[in-house]
């Protein structure tokens, strides 16, 4: 019976104890160099920042008596943890093999996605938005494993499976004609306003953060045509109209001009890619303030690999018919202030890389605080997260970088010269 008395007695001890420590906020105190505040677009000097579990607690000058136990960030800039809204994390990357998600299983793309996550997070991207992978919901338990602490990655917003139409963009082409494609690779193929509205409510029921519409062909889609429209206006707007009702958004994918204003018109909060935009486009846009996710590195990787490797012909075509004119419109759409948030579709280049897009979309038209701006506290507007994500602001999730430099300077040194990066206020690499 002591046995038993001095066991509860430890217990309760141990009760007491963990009880105590989770009352008390765990701390961390940051001295930085440099801190970019990307919501009023401007860099402080000598800062404290303070985290308490996990979230800025508090972000002021660093005072004449410090107090005791401070990290020392004073060589470094320091900004949001970096984020991607156009990424696809699970299974292999682009391969000149178009039927390649056929010769892997489900297992090995979820593995080779935490590897993936692992590369974006240690780049300094704490969070992403996955658009589509083929095997419906192998997103969502990346980012489940991601949120429980199993796997090491950014925060992830998933799309579960593209919604397209039979053969479109968002398919498993350029097979054999007998060739069956397994069931999970076709969960969001819908060909009527009907079936739109019916593969949306079982995506969102299954897992998806948001719901992934692909609008027009594609240019790594054999057989599809990135200027043509897919889907009706009225089927794209009961996609926003189901997806709305569950208080999420659509984002969609859509390189021609036609299947941009369509998708514009009916509600979508975000143009992906945005290849053939034009100043209606851009009119219409600006107008509803739908987001543009144009991916303006990733035409020189393709062109570049994809003749190493023998990629087909189709592809590196389209692929040059779309790089050029996908810029002008970039630029353009800066120039006339429509809403741009930071997406590069890593999955076609190697994850980990992304920051190789910030010196294009400076070169056409941001200035270096745009397009820092456009991976955190812009990005956080595109997905409604401001208030929790995307600035060190009081109240933020604690997702920091360190940059050994000025990256305003040289934007380049967002992919050199990181130095340290922080997720939710735990230290995934440092100094």
């Amino acid at each position: 019976m002591g046995g038993v008395r001095t066991a509860l007695a430890w217990c309760v001890a141990a009760l007491f104890v963990f009880g105590l420590g989770a009352a008390h906020a765990e701390t961390t105190l940051i001295r930085a160099g440099r801190v970019i505040d990307v919501v009023a677009g401007r860099v402080l000097s000598d800062q404290l920042i303070t985290i308490e579990d996990g979230r800025i607690a508090s972000l002021a000058p660093f005072p004449e008596s410090p107090p005791a136990g401070v990290l020392d960030w004073s060589p470094y800039t320091v900004l949001p943890g970096l984020m991607d809204m156009h990424t696809h994390l699970v299974g292999d990357i682009t391969s000149s093999n178009v039927a390649a998600p056929l010769l892997s299983s489900a297992a090995r793309d979820a593995l080779i996605g935490a590897a993936n996550a692992r590369a974006m997070l240690h780049a300094g991207f704490t969070t992403a938005r996955d658009v589509g992978a083929y095997r419906a919901f192998t997103d969502a338990a990346l980012r489940d494993a991601i949120a429980s602490g199993q796997v090491e990655g950014p925060r992830m917003f998933v799309a579960g499976a593209y919604v397209t139409v039979t053969g479109g963009g968002g398919e498993v082409t350029g097979t054999a004609p007998d060739v069956v494609v397994p069931t999970e690779m076709r969960r969001g193929v819908a060909d009527s306003e009907a079936q739109v509205r019916q593969r949306t409510r079982e995506l969102l029921a299954g897992g998806a953060d948001f719901i992934k519409v692909i609008a027009t062909g594609a240019v790594l889609t054999a057989g599809t045509t990135p200027a043509a429209s897919e889907y009706t206006e009225v089927e794209i707007r009961a996609a926003v109209e189901e997806a709305a009702s569950r208080g999420t958004f659509v984002a969609a994918h859509a390189h021609g001009a036609e299947g941009i204003r369509r998708a514009v018109r009916a509600g979508a909060r975000s143009i992906e890619h945005g290849s053939y935009l034009d100043d209606e486009g851009i009119a219409l846009m600006r107008r509803h303030g739908t987001w543009l996710v144009a991916d303006v590195y990733n035409g020189d990787y393709i062109d570049e690999i994809g003749r190493r490797d023998g990629w087909p012909e189709e592809i590196l075509r389209k692929n040059l018919e779309t790089t050029d004119i996908q810029r002008q419109a970039f630029r353009r759409a800066v120039r006339a202030g429509v809403n741009i948030a930071f997406g590069t579709d890593s999955g076609v280049y190697p994850h980990g890389q992304n920051a190789r897009q910030f010196a294009y979309m400076i070169r056409y038209g941001m200035t270096p605080m745009q397009a820092i701006q456009s991976a955190t506290i812009n990005a956080a507007r595109l997905l409604g997260r401001e208030g929790d994500i995307g600035s060190l602001r009081p109240g933020r999730r604690a997702d920091l970088i360190a940059v050994a430099g000025d990256p305003l300077a040289d934007i380049d040194l967002l992919r050199t010269g990181i130095v340290a990066v922080m997720k939710d206020g735990a230290l995934v690499r440092g100094p």
